[in-house]
């Protein structure tokens, strides 16, 4: 028995390519992507430009398979968090952050995470698997729908970033083909340089994405030396700094707009001193970008603690001496665990952190 094909996993090539094989113009593709994408329709039978005949067989061969939203969580910010839960009973967390200039939605792109970086409380749930394209679109299309974006017909999330639960690089087929989705004028619309990739540092893969598409990149940095990331971020024996800060300067020269953000988390009496700030300027040295310090939010059982506001400020201003765009992000969503570093989901057991983590993927 033909299994139905789940609409959601198609982009507009891939679904063109369904709409042919079954005899039907390409056409088709663009609107049925409308109906899904623009209007929310999931229910073949409310597709009322498509035949009734075409309408029967889509029943019969196609499905159009959501994630499901668990359960719900609102922070006295603003900050909607979201369990959302899979078909295999794995659960990823997708958050929404409303500012008044922009709507910001945190993504995952896998169930777990396989690199252990040590001040992150996803990496204590272990790693189960990638998500699809699907379930990755389906975060996008499920926090629309509860924001009401299909009946206000207004854009409320006007920015992704892939900074929940996973790392986006070790998912990048997948990654890549959710974000046509997102940027498609049959789907969402979205602007490449409004999505936002964030990477521990995949460094093969950062060359892929350089030469592949626009979307702005964001580097989990948080070290300034080898040793230190290495505790921090375990990838860094793979990788380490030399060879990721060759691939960001690479990536920065690749002849796209798209912009490098360095992520550093701040943590007390670890990586948040004077000296440091100023090993930072010097590492940072010919690539342009900017740079986001972001307070440590803590998570059961950590022994990690938030560097002091003014810890945080001097740390900042040598930075910004040195002619860097340094931005302090205000923690959003930390009473409902949902800031950068809490989102934890609930992961089904399995083993495979270390084949996911370098599978496909050269020194």
């Amino acid at each position: 028995m033909t299994v139905p094909v789940n609409l959601l996993e198609l982009d507009k090539s891939s679904m063109e390519d369904f709409f042919i094989a079954m005899g039907e113009k390409s056409f088709r593709a663009t609107q049925v992507l409308k109906w899904i994408y623009h209007r929310g329709i999931t229910d073949f039978d409310q597709m009322t430009n498509l035949g009734k005949d075409l309408r029967l067989v889509l029943q019969a061969k196609a499905r159009i398979s959501m994630p499901v939203l668990a359960d719900e969580q609102q922070s006295a910010d603003g900050t909607r968090k979201w369990l959302v839960r899979l078909h295999d009973g794995n659960c990823i967390e997708t958050v929404f952050i409303p500012e008044d200039d922009r709507g910001t939605l945190c993504i995952s792109s896998q169930a777990g995470c396989p690199l252990d970086c040590s001040f992150c409380s996803t990496a204590k749930q272990g790693f189960n698997r990638n998500l699809t394209a699907g379930e990755i679109i389906g975060q996008v299309w499920l926090a629309n729908q509860v924001l009401g974006h299909f009946e206000q017909r207004r854009r409320i999330i006007t920015n992704i970033v892939f900074m929940g639960m996973g790392e986006p690089l070790l998912n990048y087929e997948n990654v890549i083909r959710a974000i046509g989705l997102m940027t498609d004028h049959n789907g969402f619309g979205l602007a490449r340089r409004r999505i936002t990739i964030s990477t521990s540092g995949i460094v093969p893969v950062m060359d892929r994405l350089a030469a592949e598409t626009t979307v702005s990149l964001a580097v989990s940095l948080q070290a300034t030396n080898n040793e230190l990331r290495n505790e921090l971020v375990p990838l860094n024996r793979r990788y380490p700094l030399e060879k990721l800060m060759a691939a960001c300067r690479r990536y920065a020269n690749s002849g796209t707009d798209a912009s490098i953000t360095m992520e550093y988390v701040m943590l007390n009496g670890v990586n948040d001193s004077p000296a440091e700030a100023r090993q930072l300027v010097k590492l940072l040295h010919g690539i342009p970008a900017k740079i986001n310090l972001i307070p440590f939010n803590p998570f059961p059982d950590t022994v990690y603690s938030r560097s002091s506001p003014e810890n945080i400020e001097a740390f900042r201003t040598i930075l910004m001496d040195a002619g860097f765009i340094t931005i302090t992000r205000k923690p959003r969503g930390d009473d409902i665990d949902a800031a950068c570093g809490q989102l934890a989901g609930r992961v089904m057991p399995r083993t495979g952190r270390h084949a996911a983590m370098t599978t496909g993927y050269a020194a």
